[in-house]
């Protein structure tokens, strides 16, 4: 089975789980998603996700999409499999990949914030907020006399922010709406509206139902110590 699909993030919402409680999800557009080629060693199926007229697909590309007879696709990436016989070219691929109670991983592009000062970048204290300073946000010394007589490499300081690569794990699939290829997602995900992300299963957590209530663990007291109250006779 295929880890992971492609998807576009719509927006977020909320809604109810069966304990009525109120649940922030975001909603993804988790394909159709079409099999590209497969491959066997390692086991990994390449997918697109979103026609594209072919002028905007370069000729090396578009040569590919006409040779396996495919229409051509904006976003193309190689996921992990394990077992590839239940694959084909040319097949499509929906959001029941998933199913409600699955734990995932949804790696996109965060929202750029274009250049921002360290306080915002890198959350720092910053300096006295008393009156005669004039040192509220700024950096300060940056580097050192005699060692290492330079800036450390790494330093944090102001530039640009955001519009990087960020990986969101252990996200917990609400629902699934294969008919319109919709995924509610419980949580954030990195990225604006409209931005393509990839969806693939969680490495660290194993799927749970939603209606699998966690077990409470009763504390367990020591028979050698007594409450306050209790040594008071006030407990008993």
């Amino acid at each position: 089975m295929i880890r992971g699909l492609l998807g576009k993030k719509i927006g977020m919402t909320q809604i109810f789980d069966t304990d009525g409680n109120v649940v922030p999800v975001t909603a993804l557009e988790a394909g159709p998603c079409y099999v590209l080629a497969l491959q066997d060693a390692p086991l990994k199926v390449k997918v697109g996700f979103e026609e594209v007229r072919e002028t905007r697909v370069k000729k090396p590309q578009l040569g590919f999409f006409k040779k396996i007879g495919t229409k051509p696709l904006r976003m193309v990436r190689e996921f992990s499999s394990s077992d590839n016989k239940d694959y084909k070219v040319g097949q499509e691929l929906k959001a029941d990949v998933f199913k409600p109670g699955d734990f995932v991983d949804v790696t996109g592009t965060s929202i750029g914030k274009g250049f921002q000062g360290g306080m915002k970048r890198w959350n720092w204290k910053g300096g006295p907020k008393s009156h005669g300073s004039m040192s509220h946000r700024r950096p300060g010394s940056i580097g050192s006399s005699s060692f290492p007589s330079r800036v450390w490499k790494g330093h944090h300081m102001p530039g640009h922010m955001g519009a990087v690569r960020v990986t969101t794990q252990n996200l917990r699939v609400m629902k699934v709406d294969p008919e319109n290829n919709m995924i509610l997602i419980k949580g954030a995900i990195p990225g604006h509206k409209n931005s393509y992300v990839e969806i693939n299963r969680s490495l660290k957590k194993v799927f749970q139902p939603l209606d699998q209530k966690r077990e409470t663990v009763a504390k367990k007291r020591n028979p050698m110590k007594q409450s306050k109250a209790k040594a008071k006779g006030k407990g008993e």
